[in-house]
C-alpha cells in the first residue's frame, strides 16, 4: 500500500474554515460577514478578567462574535499577529500564533502567545474558544 499524504476530507474542510476565518478577520470583513461562519448557536469562551474586556468571558449566538469584532476594532490597534501553525482534525481547528495590541485609550501595549480553539460541525464553527495570558490582558486593560 502507497502511503498518502492527502488530508481527509473533514479534516481539510475544518482546517479551510479555519483560513476562512482568519482571512476575514486580518482582511478587514464586516463583522456580520465573519459571524457568517458560526452557527446561529455558536459557543463563546475567552477565559479571564470578565469585567476588564467587554468580549471576555463565555457566551453564546453569533452576536458574540459581532460584539468581539466591533469591540476589538473600536478599542484597541492591532501591531503584530502572527500565525505559527493551524492544526486540524475532523472536529477542531487549532491556531496557534503570537499577538500584540495596543489599546487606545491608554497607548499600553499586551503582548501573548494564544491558541484559538475552533470547533465545526456541518460547516461552520460551533465553538471558539481563545486561549491567552490572561493576567497580562488584565493588567493591560486596567490601565
Amino acid at each position: 500500500m502507497k502511503p498518502t499524504t492527502e488530508i481527509p476530507t473533514k479534516q481539510n474542510d475544518t482546517l479551510l474554515l479555519a483560513q476562512e476565518f482568519l482571512r476575514r478577520m486580518s482582511s478587514g470583513a464586516e463583522a456580520s460577514e465573519i459571524a457568517g461562519l458560526c452557527s446561529e448557536n455558536l459557543e463563546w469562551e475567552i477565559a479571564g478578567d470578565t469585567g476588564a474586556l467587554p468580549w471576555i468571558g463565555k457566551k453564546s449566538g453569533r452576536s458574540a462574535l459581532v460584539e468581539f469584532v466591533d469591540g476589538l476594532r473600536s478599542m484597541t490597534e492591532p501591531i503584530a499577529f502572527e500565525i505559527h501553525d493551524i492544526l486540524s482534525s475532523d472536529k477542531r481547528a487549532g491556531i496557534l500564533g503570537t499577538l500584540a495590541t495596543k489599546l487606545k485609550r491608554t497607548g499600553k501595549i499586551v503582548k501573548t502567545d494564544f491558541a484559538i480553539v475552533l470547533t465545526a460541525a456541518d460547516g461552520e464553527i460551533v465553538r471558539f474558544q481563545m486561549l491567552e495570558d490572561s493576567f497580562a490582558v488584565s493588567q493591560w486593560a486596567r490601565g
